[in-house]
């Protein structure tokens, strides 16, 4: 639980580098997922890594996709290889 607040919390450091308008959707559109997937955990850890993996994977998308360094997202990519 620790690993995946740790990720959220810099999934939505990343939003905040986002153009101002595009912000709100990315955030929720962050929570929707953190909430639809917080049982993984308990159930399946191999699950829960692949579930990081593809939020490190989206999250390098979006920022491409918005002209953003991707390189934001390395302290992510630690957080989500640990």
């Amino acid at each position: 639980m620790k690993r995946a607040l740790k990720v959220y919390g810099e999934v939505l450091r990343l939003v905040r580098k986002l153009p101002k308008d595009s912000r709100p959707y990315y955030s929720k559109y962050a929570r929707e997922n953190f909430v639809n997937y917080r049982e993984v955990e308990a159930n399946d850890p191999k699950a829960l890594d692949e579930l990081f993996d593809r939020a490190y994977v989206h999250s390098t998308w979006v920022l491409k996709k918005y002209s953003v360094d991707q390189s934001a997202a390395d302290k992510l990519k630690g957080i989500c290889s640990d």
